[in-house]
């Protein structure tokens, strides 16, 4: 099994969250979450590559050759920059799903 099919599951469901999370709100609102998901994802991936690459040099942890695609980004393998897209796209869908469920369960209760 390789890394990429490890990612891929989360990946998936980051896409999906995010999706069904924009679609809750209004046109200008999706407008201002996806500039802001580009902005945290540019930033994670940047440290991401600054990181994860100083950690493989330094040898904290390493990768088998016949898992991983093979691209890298300085030592990092692309596959390591699922988690911070997945998790630029799960974080501010959760809370957007959240909030509004709890705004509709206060609203019901009234």
């Amino acid at each position: 099994m390789t890394y990429a099919l490890l990612c891929l599951p989360m990946l998936v469901l980051g896409a999906v969250l995010a999706v069904v999370a924009a679609r809750r709100l209004d046109a200008a609102a999706r407008r201002r979450r996806w500039a802001a998901i580009g902005l945290a994802l540019a930033a994670l991936l940047v440290l991401t590559a600054a990181f994860d690459s100083l950690m493989i040099a330094a040898g904290l942890f390493g990768y088998a050759d016949g898992t991983r695609l093979g691209p890298t980004v300085g030592l990092a393998p692309i596959e390591d920059f699922a988690y911070p897209i997945a998790a630029a796209l799960i974080v501010p869908a959760v809370f957007t799903l959240v909030r509004r469920s709890e705004a509709t369960r206060r609203r019901d209760e009234d």
